[in-house]
Formats: structure tokens, sequence, C-alpha cells
């Protein structure tokens, strides 16, 4: 772990749906500056919704949430649009335009910043086009700024929503599954850009898995969850997929 300064600090956070349904049971959790952090667990242990906690998109029942110096819990109207301005977002099922170029789903990453709507590419600042086809290379895709995004494979568009995302000028990334989709091959290979990127520009990031291997080769610490707790907390150093996988196991779970 780094000695940063605290960039996500959940305490105590609860949120339930239903009657009995515990999504966060209390979740206490740090994650400092220029840290990458896997959230591990399987489906249904609160991993996806603990991160849609961090920037306002639930709310929970109970508990403390802070955000880059935010209090996310009674962050409202401007306040949390401009936090939200600070966190990048990559998504499982990317979210572009299909039907729009390459170059204009990057460029609306930087909607955040520019006052106005926009009307095709060359109504964009030039600086702000400079800075996209800067961010399309470093995803590996300039040759394709021009292309429909619909056109291309699941790996190369989630590349298309990293480099939006790097517009957006996050200093927090959250990934929620952004692998989930694709071939191994492919995955690893996202997340290596993912994780480069990040450290390139010293951004921290909070990643949901369920892949044990890649968040054992690519990130540098391990939140397990089950059943909305957290049952697991250290340097993937310390780690193996054996001890990781328990917690895919069925209840009662121990992880020594």
């Amino acid at each position: 772990m780094t000695g940063g300064l605290p960039v996500v600090e959940t305490r105590g956070l609860v949120k339930t749906f239903g009657d009995d349904v515990h999504a966060c049971a209390s979740i206490d959790l740090t994650v400092r500056q220029g840290e990458i952090v896997a959230l591990l667990g399987p489906s249904g242990s609160g991993k996806s919704t603990l991160l849609r906690h961090l920037n306002g998109l639930t709310r929970p029942d109970s508990g403390d949430i802070r955000v880059l110096g935010v209090d996310v819990v009674t962050a409202k109207g401007a306040a949390l649009r401009a936090l939200r301005r600070r966190v990048g977002v990559v998504f499982q099922q990317f979210n572009l335009v299909g039907r729009l170029t390459v170059m204009e789903n990057v460029l609306n990453g930087a909607l955040g910043r520019v006052r106005g709507p926009r009307y095709g590419i060359v109504t964009w600042p030039k600086s702000v086009r400079v800075e996209a086809f800067e961010h399309l290379d470093r995803v590996g895709l300039a040759d394709r700024a021009y292309q429909r995004a619909g056109s291309l494979s699941g790996g190369q568009q989630q590349r298309v929503a990293i480099a939006r995302a790097l517009l957006q000028r996050p200093e927090l990334v959250l990934a929620d599954e952004p692998v989930a989709s694709l071939d191994p091959e492919t995955a690893a290979s996202v997340m290596d850009l993912l994780v480069r990127v990040c450290r390139e520009d010293g951004l921290t990031m909070v990643c949901t898995l369920h892949q044990i291997e890649l968040a054992l080769q690519w990130t540098r610490r391990v939140v397990g969850l089950r059943r909305g707790e957290v049952r697991l907390d250290e340097p993937t150093g310390a780690l193996d997929a054996v001890r990781l996988r328990g917690l895919y196991l069925s209840d009662p779970v121990t992880v020594p």
C-alpha cells in the first residue's frame, strides 16, 4: 500500500435491498492516492454496489463516504457534479454510442469542462480535439479515430472507453468489471493498458473483477467481499489463488 492521502474512505457503509439483502454490511474501506485496488467476490457480494456509492449513483442507508475529500452522502447538485468530473468510470458494457465515430465518443469525456452542446467534431475546441487524439494514441487506436465505434471489436471499444475516461482528467478511476465481456487474451491486454495509464498518470483506481488471476497480476491490493462484508483486505504479494478462491465457496466461508 502507498502512504498517500486517502482518496476513498467509507465508514460503516450499509445498503440493504428489500428486507434482508445486505449489499453492503457496515463496510470500512480506505484507498490511498496512487493505489490500484481490486474488489473481488462472487456475484451479489456487493462489489458493484460499493463502487456505485463512491460517485453518488447509489445512496447508503447509513454510514459515511468521502471521496477526494468530498462528503458524497450529503453532496448534491453542483457539488456532486463537480465530484463526478474528477472520477472517471469504465463500464463492463463500454457505454459507447455505436453510430458515432471513435473520436466523438472520446470527446464526450470532456463534456463536464466544455460549455454548451456540441454537434460534430469541428465544434469542439482544437485543444480538446488534440488532447482526445493523444489519448487515442495512448490506447493504440489513433488510426481508428474516424471509424464508427460500433464497428470495433469488444477490446477496441473498451480501449475507446478508457481514452474517454482519460479525457475527463480524472483523479480517481472506478472500473466495474471492465474485462468481463472479453476473451482471456484481450482481457489481459486491456487490464495491462488500464493499469499502465493509471500508473503513468498517478491515478488511483478501484476495480471490480471476477478473474482472480488478473487481480493477482495487475493490482497491488485485493479487497475480498462476500454477502456485503469485507472478508479479506491484503496486498496481492501476500495472496495466492487458493486463498482467493475461498471467497467463492459456499457459506460458511473462512479465508485464513
